[in-house]
């Protein structure tokens, strides 16, 4: 029964987390890229992609023990939120309404940081939890790169409901010179890590649950 009950648990939890991951992705710092101020929305976004990867994938890992396991939790976000994309895309939505986040790369840092370590829990939530804050925000730069202009377009069509005032004055620098991405990771990896060590022990939490 403690089996059944423990795997149950288990593929509840990754299921839910998944699919709140997907609908975090279309809500978390308004990161459509033709918004209004998308280096906010980068920053923003970073910083929640990095700590709810971490948090998850890191809980998972620990629950199997084996490295790896973070890789596929990013693949089913990932796939999850393909999903997603092509609902909205389905629905008349433009293609760049949602932008999927580059959460893969980062996963399999923490993997090889489990595996590296010889599965050194603490290691894990301190080395790993940084290189997922780290490394998300320069990983998902593709999205940066591969998606239409996104200052110049938040520029050329603000969001009509803002009041004049707060219509964003763009800042005379170069594309990549106040950069988001620095933002983003320094943020990133000093959050992560309490985040991973929460994922961590969620773990404890759910065997004391378990075994009650």
């Amino acid at each position: 029964v403690m089996v059944w009950l423990r795997r149950t648990t288990h593929y509840l939890f990754i299921v839910v987390v998944a699919v709140n991951s997907t609908l975090l992705t279309i809500n978390a710092g308004d990161y459509i890229f033709y918004t209004d101020w998308a280096w906010t929305s980068f920053v923003v976004f970073s910083i929640s992609q990095s700590t709810m990867l971490v948090v998850g994938a890191i809980y998972y890992m620990l629950f199997t023990g084996v490295p790896g396991t973070a890789t596929y939790y990013a693949t089913i976000m990932t796939i999850y939120t393909w999903v997603a994309k092509g609902a909205w895309f389905g629905l008349g939505y433009p293609y760049d309404f949602v932008t999927v986040p580059v959460w893969i790369p980062s996963a399999m840092l923490l993997d090889l940081t489990y595996w590296a370590t010889r599965r050194n829990k603490h290691a894990a939530i301190i080395i790993g939890g940084t290189l997922v804050g780290l490394s998300l925000p320069v990983f998902n730069m593709i999205n940066l790169l591969l998606i239409r202009d996104p200052l110049e377009t938040a520029f050329k069509y603000p969001r009509p409901t803002l009041p004049p005032y707060m219509t964003p004055i763009e800042p005379q620098v170069g594309k990549f010179y106040n950069s988001p991405v620095a933002l983003g990771s320094g943020a990133g990896a000093v959050l992560s890590v309490p985040i991973a060590a929460l994922g961590a022990k969620l773990n404890t939490w759910t065997y004391r649950w378990m075994a009650a």
